[in-house]
């Protein structure tokens, strides 16, 4: 037996957008994205290092490969900082007591935010190190 059309829950307005229209918005949510990731420190000091790292990224880079590398790095430490805050703020809203999982996810999104930053730091050392070698 199947239910009945009027008994099913609403769509989601936002799953019948196409098109232009769905583009219009997307953009929309992601630059709201952004601004919440503003008022996050860590997000903030790494949005700040990114304007002064990504113009330097086309003076040292060499070529468009070694551009991409240097800029796609610091890039790369921003998105995982932004997933990172994603986690910690669904774990969040699940509740404020201590749980063990809980605990786990957030130091694996930390984990990885090191490990970004460590991704960077060397291949911006690597970088710079080859410029100053030639």
């Amino acid at each position: 037996m199947s239910t009945p059309p009027e008994a099913l829950p609403e769509a989601n307005p936002q799953k019948l957008r196409t098109g232009f229209s769905r583009i219009w918005h997307a953009t929309g949510y992601s630059l709201a994205g952004l601004r919440a990731g503003w008022s996050e420190t860590a997000f903030r000091q790494e949005a700040i290092v990114a304007m002064v790292l990504l113009p330097l990224a086309f003076w040292l880079g060499r070529s468009w490969v070694e551009t991409a590398l240097l800029a796609g790095s610091v890039l790369l430490v921003m998105i995982v900082e932004l997933l990172n805050t994603c986690i910690e703020t669904a774990i969040d809203r699940i509740g404020p007591e201590w749980h063990d999982l809980s605990k786990r996810a957030k130091d694996m999104g930390s984990a990885a935010v090191l490990l970004s930053l460590l991704l960077a730091g060397g291949i911006w050392v690597a970088a710079v190190a080859h410029r100053l070698a030639a």
